[in-house]
């Protein structure tokens, strides 16, 4: 794409959205950046883009959006946005920022998403390829916008390795990822979508531009993802710890094998890896086979599969007291991701649940819940729905809108050899900022206790 000259009216002034208007700056086009949040609430952000000489409203999405020949929309701005809809109907072309980094891209991508799994999938690919000593970026809905790092991706042996949600594939043209991964599918954001298979439909955007030596790696045993699968055209290899398959990664006894066109070996013992759970080990299967089809060879993969032990937010250890141990969970923002939690552990657990809801159906962990949970206690504006399906199970307790009543309860709950376990099933956004921000606040008064 030709970008100098053209009008570009940018929807978000968020981390995405000022990354993709200096990316746009440097390539001279001219460049209007609409934030219909309160200017007070982006001084940093307004700042900025004085310096970076990009006009900009903040307070409303007015009619100067429309004066553009593309219209690019942050991953928080839903396409049924009224704004995006006026945009439509005037035939202007919607565009995630992926697209636009994408299209300014000279190195390979690889491409991950799926409801649950993606940050820490995305992390290890990224570790792998650094321990290979290739030139790494690491960004996307991790944290760090595709936009911010693509001048940094140059040189023959350089990969960009991106965490991709369904908000950013809604809006992409010509995204096409060397290498791609569906981690799995369950419901989610069904407050966005208007029902399930339209977020199904959004996920497998991140194969339909793909062709040639691409390769699409997907979960073999989610039966949604491995229906659609059959259906793409280009090179699949699929993961499995139910059975064996002809092309991908399944388990041999304890055993990871990778099969790649002729190539078949163990890879390693599945009791090597550094993250526990059935769903970290289906995560490391991924990681390796999408790095092994770049050419990484086994034992580099092997190495950081056994040094690797998660990130932040993700079921991460935050420290024992008393003989309880307590987990930071809080990237949890679904019913699946709980329901991967509550599997990983032996020891009864102290669940804190509740945020803001998102059309959450808690029958999926019904049952461990009863065979692992001890208590439940419950914060924030989801609290309501958690207790009235959970009432008569377990003991529930309830903090309100205070996540330091919230863990004060927890550890009055809790005894000697259990753990305590955020795991809010729920978006942040009831008290927080993010889920970062609900992480670090958990955190914080965990290691205050006395």
């Amino acid at each position: 794409m030709l970008v100098r000259g053209k009008r570009f009216s940018i929807l978000g002034a968020g981390r995405s959205g000022l990354a993709v208007a200096r990316l746009l700056k440097t390539r001279r086009a001219k460049v209007f950046l609409s934030e219909s949040g309160k200017k007070s609430k982006f001084e940093d952000a307004a700042r900025e883009l004085d310096e970076i000489g990009v006009e900009y409203e903040f307070g409303n999405n007015t009619h100067r959006v429309l004066d553009a020949d593309y219209v690019i929309l942050s991953p928080g701005v839903p396409m049924e946005a009224p704004i995006v809809k006026l945009a439509r109907e005037k035939g202007i072309k919607i565009l995630a920022e992926i697209e636009i980094a994408f299209d300014q891209c000279e190195v390979p991508v690889i491409a991950i998403t799926g409801t649950n799994g993606k940050t820490t999938t995305t992390t290890l690919v990224g570790e792998i390829f650094k321990r290979a000593e290739w030139n790494t970026l690491v960004a996307g809905n991790i944290g760090i916008a595709f936009s911010e790092i693509v001048d940094q991706a140059k040189g023959e042996k350089a990969v960009v390795v991106l965490e991709v949600s369904s908000f950013q594939l809604d809006a992409i043209d010509t995204f096409r990822p060397k290498v791609s991964a569906i981690l799995n599918i369950t419901p989610d954001h069904l407050d966005r979508y208007k029902n399930y298979e339209a977020y199904i439909q959004s996920k497998f955007r991140i194969v339909e531009n793909q062709k040639g030596h691409d390769v699409f790696v997907y979960n073999h045993d989610d039966e949604t993802v491995r229906n659609v699968a059959e259906t793409v055209s280009v090179r699949t290899l699929g993961f499995s710890l139910k059975e064996e398959l002809k092309q991908g990664a399944y388990l041999q006894g304890d055993d990871i094998v990778l099969r790649i066109g002729r190539e078949k070996e163990v890879l390693m013992n599945r009791a090597e890896i550094g993250i526990p759970g059935p769903h970290n080990l289906m995560n490391a299967m991924a990681a390796a086979l999408m790095t092994r089809t770049m050419g990484v060879e086994f034992d580099v993969i092997r190495e950081t599969m056994r040094e690797f032990k998660g990130v932040e937010h993700r079921i991460e250890f935050v420290r024992e007291l008393n003989g309880v141990k307590y987990y930071n969970d809080s990237k949890a923002t679904n019913v699946d991701s709980v329901f991967y939690a509550l599997g990983s552990f032996a020891e009864p657990i102290i669940l804190i649940a509740g945020g803001k809801d998102k059309g959450n159906d808690y029958s999926k962990i019904k049952d461990l819940v009863e065979e692992h949970v001890k208590a439940i206690v419950t914060v924030g504006k989801g609290a309501e729905k958690i207790e009235k399906f959970f009432k008569g199970m377990k003991p529930i307790h309830s903090a309100g809108m205070s996540m330091e009543e919230a863990v004060r309860l927890a550890k009055d709950a809790a005894a000697p050899g259990d753990i305590v376990l955020l795991s809010p099933a729920c978006a942040s956004f009831d008290m927080f900022d993010n889920y970062e921000h609900r992480g670090r606040v958990f955190k914080k008064l965990v290691n205050q206790l006395k």
